[in-house]
């Protein structure tokens, strides 16, 4: 039983995440109390009715007594179907609209409680963070899996917001899910960095050699439309100053027009805009997760590379470590290989290999199982961890010639939806570089990404800024309609 509970906690531990599940679990006792039985006390109450009545004032003493401890136990006296005056006597027949407003208006009230007890603890956690004592805090014991805190969260009000949408608080039979919570925390977010926000990035798949894409910007298969509503959107934010990043995993060193021929309508959109010089060279786009840098250009209408020596680049630093890139491929490329033989895909699939990159993409005609994507991407994350601890135990007992200090290599091995990547480097580093380039700190920092799950390469930027998630182009489309909406308002 023990072994079998295990083996089915490692299957679904990463697609969850810790402090989602802790706030479901939390508001499970609001939607509890909303979904008490109706019948309850029309059962109740006949039981009232059926008591003897050979001492009718006696009987009637009694009944009264007993609706008046059942609306204590049932909290408030009423559950939103039956008001009782002093004497016991229904004002409000069963299902009447105002009783029910009443009781819809109690709920709203209990989550928002609740919300209010998370936001406590978040900043609590800030507080440990500031003192180098993050594990401290309550949060952390609550939730062991937590994450950095940028900014303290508005949960109640985005929560309120998120409710008039979604009419959480009024329903009795579906409780709050994992995509209400993630909906709140998105919205809290934005409310909560809107004031200090310099730096936005966005996640967006370019790589042309597949029909692929990741849902930030733009569907499965398709380019970045001229007619987008996004391009309006990245247009606005560029126009309130912001510098507007899109970070993909996608390399091609030094070639921007691989970029551009996905980029094609977004930057038709620049050309038409009539935005300043300094406003649409706050536009970036960062390759190969952390490795290759570029920067609109006003003059040429094009995106242009950043030479690595030009800003801090760990491209740069990279060249340092060849061999160890080259070795950390191999161990990569030999897991893959033998993952899709052991799968039965090795005639489905093919291995592409670049610089710093190492991917698996399906045949023309063949669609690979999102538990297929999970299980190359979880096996290559456990071998490149296992590789790497290997060789710094083998280094701590072996001394080296070398004064070099030695670390682990930073790599990311990621589900891209309809294929598999290993990249050395992960987004981690890439929206630090960003950060570094443009002087912007966590806290005036937005990553806009749809994989942060532990098999996503979204997952890292947690620990370098605040983050929105999201699942399609459509949910960015809000997110940021809501960002323009605040930032107008702050003008």
């Amino acid at each position: 039983m023990t072994s079998l509970y295990s083996t089915n906690y490692h299957l679904r531990a990463h697609k969850r995440d810790g402090f989602i599940e802790f706030i479901k679990s939390l508001l499970l006792t609001p939607f509890v109390l909303h979904t008490r039985p109706r019948s309850t006390r029309k059962v109740l109450e006949s039981d009232g009715e059926g008591m003897s009545t050979e001492d009718t004032s006696s009987g009637t003493s009694k009944r009264v007594d007993y609706l008046r401890r059942l609306d204590r136990v049932l909290s408030d006296g009423s559950i939103g179907w039956f008001d009782r005056d002093s004497n016991g006597d229904q004002i409000d027949g069963a299902g009447s609209p105002t009783a029910t407003v009443r009781e819809k208006d109690r709920n709203v009230q209990r989550y928002c409680e609740i919300l209010m007890c998370v936001e406590d603890l978040i900043v609590d956690a800030i507080l440990h963070q500031q003192k180098d004592l993050p594990e401290l805090s309550r949060l952390s014991t609550l939730v062991p899996t937590i994450g950095r805190f940028f900014t303290p969260l508005p949960l109640k009000d985005a929560f309120l917001i998120q409710n008039a949408k979604r009419s959480i608080a009024a329903r009795r039979f579906v409780p709050p899910s994992f995509n209400d919570i993630r909906h709140i925390l998105n919205a809290a977010q934005v409310m909560a960095i809107a004031p200090t926000l310099k730096l936005i990035t966005l996640y967006a798949y370019i790589f042309a050699l597949h029909n692929d894409g990741d849902c930030t910007l733009y569907a499965d298969g398709a380019d970045f439309a001229q007619d987008s509503q996004l391009v309006t959107l990245l247009v606005r934010l560029l126009r309130h100053n912001l510098t507007v990043a899109i970070v993909t995993a996608a390399g091609y060193p030094g070639d921007a027009s691989r970029y551009e021929q996905r980029l094609s309508g977004l930057l038709d959109g620049f050309r038409a805009s009539q935005l300043s010089k300094e406003q649409l060279e706050r536009f970036f786009v960062l390759g190969g997760e952390c490795n290759y840098l570029f920067r609109y250009d006003f003059s040429t209408q094009h995106l242009v590379y950043i030479k690595p020596d030009e800003y801090k680049s760990f491209a740069a630093n990279g060249t340092t470590y060849a061999d160890r890139i080259a070795d950390l491929l191999d161990v990569a490329q030999e897991t893959l290989e033998e993952c899709a033989d052991v799968m039965g895909l090795k005639e489905n699939v093919q291995i592409i290999r670049k610089d710093r990159g190492l991917g698996v993409v399906p045949n023309q005609g063949t669609r690979l199982s999102r538990e297929q994507l999970d299980e190359f991407a979880l096996s290559a994350q456990r071998r490149l961890n296992n590789h790497q601890h290997a060789m710094s135990v083998r280094r701590k007992r072996i001394p080296s010639s070398s004064d070099e200090p030695w670390a682990p290599l930073p790599f990311c091995a990621f589900n891209g939806g309809q294929d598999v990547w290993v990249d050395i480097g992960n987004k981690l580093i890439g929206v630090s570089i960003l950060r570094e380039h443009v002087g912007a700190e966590g806290n005036e920092t937005l990553h806009v990404g749809d994989q942060f799950l532990s098999t996503g390469n979204d997952y890292s930027t947690r620990s370098a800024c605040c983050t929105v998630w999201i699942t399609n182009p459509e949910e960015t489309a809000e997110v940021l309609i809501e960002l323009d909406a605040l930032l107008v308002k702050g003008h």
